[in-house]
C-alpha cells in the first residue's frame, strides 16, 4: 500500500510534463519569429535586387 501511496504522490511525472509544455512554447515562439525575420529579409533582398536591376539598366 505504501507504494501506491507513493505514487500517487510523487510530482516528478508532472515537473516533466510542465518542462516539455515549456520547451514547446519557447519553440513555437522561435520559429514564429524566424518566420517573420525571413519574410522581412525576403522582402529587403528582392527591394535590394530591384534597385540593382534599375541602376544596371540607368548605366547600360
Amino acid at each position: 500500500m505504501n507504494y501506491f501511496e507513493y505514487v500517487i504522490r510523487d510530482e516528478q511525472g508532472a515537473t516533466a510534463i510542465e518542462y516539455g509544455l515549456i520547451a514547446m512554447l519557447v519553440a513555437v515562439a522561435a520559429v514564429t519569429a524566424m518566420q517573420n525575420l525571413g519574410t522581412e529579409m525576403s522582402t529587403m533582398y528582392n527591394g535590394v535586387q530591384t534597385k540593382m536591376i534599375a541602376a544596371n539598366s540607368a548605366n547600360a
